[in-house]
């Protein structure tokens, strides 16, 4: 099969790869019907991935949370990963691995012990969450303040997950002011993440992202590195919105991106409304950490 066809990109589903565009699964999933699924996504950079065995880990992790077991262990599904994206050809992916509740063994039943789980995953040519113009500028966020991120208490943010109903309104408001994105708060003041992304605020020489609410991401674990790396002291703990709007810069995280300067926030501005500069900096470290060999894993095309 040509690596025409998957231009568009590639998904191993049912132990066969196929183009994305041919990829589907039954109208009837737990997935589709109740967005039960955990997930988790790893980029390739020249490539290669990114730290695949800290993404296995919280995936391994996540389906572990929602008590998921998809017949599959972590060498066959690193085989389906590295299959999967050499099929496709791309050598600047982004690579989704996902574990659905499946359909019900027994029909009609309301008893998720009784679905059969499986394993997929998709790759397509590499997504950058906010467009890397916008990242060099600086981003504009939008945060409202009549939706607020779903509480720990009813979903377990750390383990990656499709419910986006709070994410999608926050971004219909930051569009229709025209921002380009939005970030949530937990609802009593405290900042928590935006759709794909984790937050952080500059003070001096100090460096602060919220604990909870949040995925601990991947690029976040990242970021916190290369921040003690460049001398900062990090931060995890609650960050009110009154103190994150006092801070000297603002920055995101991201697998889709890794870094991304911020630029204003609601009518509030940072560095003159552009990128900061300690932020710019660290953006530069972490594409210079993707060439890191250490990190990287190899893929056979």
């Amino acid at each position: 099969m040509s690596n025409d066809i998957f231009r568009k990109g590639a998904a191993w589903i049912k132990g066969e790869i196929v183009p994305i565009d041919q990829a589907t699964i039954g109208v009837t999933d737990w997935a589709v019907t109740h967005s039960d699924v955990t997930y988790d996504v790893v980029p390739v950079w020249d490539g290669a991935f990114f730290r695949l065995n800290d993404y296995l880990d919280r995936f391994e992790a996540s389906m572990q949370a929602y008590r998921m077991d998809v017949g599959m262990d972590r060498a066959e599904m690193t085989s389906a990963l590295h299959d999967m994206v050499s099929r496709s050809g791309l050598k600047q992916a982004y690579v989704a691995m996902v574990a659905a509740r499946g359909t019900p063994k027994v029909a009609g039943s309301r008893d998720p012990r009784d679905c059969q789980n499986h394993f997929f995953a998709w790759c397509v040519p590499y997504i950058h969450v906010v467009k890397p113009e916008v990242a060099e500028a600086g981003v504009s966020l939008y945060i409202p303040n009549n939706v607020h991120r779903i509480p720990d208490q009813s979903l377990n943010q750390r383990v990656k997950n499709y419910h986006w109903g709070d994410f999608t309104a926050a971004l219909f408001q930051a569009k229709d002011h025209g921002y380009e994105t939005a970030l949530l708060t937990d609802g009593h003041g405290n900042l928590a993440e935006g759709p794909g992304f984790n937050v952080f605020a500059i003070f001096g020489n100090k460096v602060v992202t919220p604990k909870q609410h949040v995925l601990h991401g991947i690029t976040r674990l990242t970021a916190l590195e290369l921040c003690r790396e460049h001398g900062f002291k990090t931060e995890e703990r609650a960050l009110s919105l009154e103190e994150f709007l006092i801070a000297d810069e603002v920055f995101l995280t991201s697998s889709g991106g890794g870094i991304f300067p911020v630029a204003r926030v609601n009518n509030h501005h940072f560095s003159n409304g552009s990128a900061g500069p300690k932020a710019t900096r660290l953006r530069e470290a972490y594409y210079d950490m993707l060439a890191q060999s250490g990190l990287r894993s190899a893929i056979s095309y």
